[in-house]
């Protein structure tokens, strides 16, 4: 299994409009030695990578918020940042399905953290920007984990 260390300084635009969700995923990334940008919805985002001169390597986005969903936001941040990974995240079933036809990374939620820092350095680690099939890998919690599960 590769090493759960990132690059030195990779970023992560994280967007979640669920504040509770967003803080654990911010402290589990910036834990693991993530530069982390956060979001609490997708407008602000787009200000912020609007605002950010240094490089975006992924944007970690929700499927379903309110105003634009997670699949416009990456949409339009990939016009203008062509190098950006995306990976979407969902607890809805079938949101992997609303990612697909992109061809972009998906992580169900609930996740925990283990499972989550693994599948962002599978994807910041992986040769092509996007995904190239419709099986997604994702750890859940199983039953007498440790690990709180992140919904």
């Amino acid at each position: 299994m590769a090493a759960l260390v990132p690059v030195v300084f990779q970023t992560i635009l994280v967007v979640e409009d669920n504040q509770s969700v967003l803080e654990v995923v911010r402290l589990t990334l910036k834990n693991a030695g993530y530069t982390v940008l956060d979001a609490t919805s997708a407008e602000q985002a787009i200000q912020i990578e609007s605002n950010f001169a240094g490089t975006i390597h992924l944007l970690l986005s929700d499927v379903m918020m309110p105003g634009m969903s997670g699949c416009d936001l990456a949409k339009v941040l990939v016009d203008r940042r062509k190098d950006m990974r995306v990976m979407l995240m969902s607890g809805y079933p079938g949101g992997d399905l609303l990612v697909l036809n992109y061809g972009w990374y998906f992580i169900h939620k609930p996740f925990v953290p283990k499972g989550l820092l693994e599948r962002v350095n599978e994807v910041l680690n992986s040769r092509d920007r996007s995904q190239g099939t419709d099986h997604f890998s994702t750890e859940h919690l199983t039953e007498g984990s440790t690990n709180r599960a992140v919904h």
